[in-house]
């Protein structure tokens, strides 16, 4: 088998079990937190430190937030067995960045690898990142290219995949859906809350 292809493979595989990603890169914050100790000796320090932290998660939330309140229905959603795209997203922060949702998954993230004031959770909690969600895109993308063909080529020739151009922008095809949200994203403020909460009262 092709290189390509077991990326693809393994990216269709992984993309149904995306969702157990968050719990195994929380095992690697057991050692951080065994040796957690307040940011400079100051607890003033180390509450100002956990707020940003919660700041950068939020903000992940957020970016996360404004993608899916315009994206239409059966696009861009939770389902984990298999890919599902009616329409080829084009507009929004999908004129920007191909990957928007990832990007906000990522910087969700690197808000809770921060808390821990530990300088390889980052770099772990990266890495890690990238090699398993890279493979995800991978098979998205394939997938994409076979159903919108043309289309897809053209916009992907566009639009970069993970870091956003704005210079790029066009404004959403579709108005902003609160149903959306609330359906949707309730899962990424709760799942967000309890990280914080956990190190918190740890």
């Amino acid at each position: 088998m092709k290189l390509e292809k077991k990326l693809v493979s393994s990216g269709y595989w992984l993309f149904r079990w995306r969702s157990y990603f968050p719990i195994v890169i929380i095992l690697f914050f057991i050692p951080a937190m065994g040796e957690y100790e307040y940011v400079g000796g100051s607890r003033d320090m180390t509450t100002t430190w956990g707020l940003f932290c919660l700041i950068v998660g939020l903000l992940g939330l957020l970016f996360r937030i404004m993608v899916v309140g315009h994206t239409p229905q059966n696009t861009s959603g939770r389902n984990t067995r298999e890919q599902i795209a009616e329409v080829l997203n084009t507009s929004g922060w999908y004129s920007v960045v191909r990957h928007p949702l990832y990007l906000g998954n990522y910087i969700m993230g690197l808000g809770i690898a921060l808390f821990p004031y530990s300088w390889w959770m980052p770099v772990i909690y990266t890495l890690a990142f990238t090699l398993y969600y890279e493979r995800i895109m991978v098979a998205e993308e394939d997938f994409l290219r076979t159903k919108f063909g043309d289309d897809f080529e053209k916009w992907s020739a566009e639009t970069r995949g993970f870091f956003p151009d704005f210079s790029k922008w066009d404004s959403p095809s579709l108005n902003f859906s609160f149903k959306n949200i609330l359906r949707r994203e309730y899962s990424s403020l709760f799942a967000l809350i309890f990280c914080f909460t956990a190190f918190k009262i740890f």
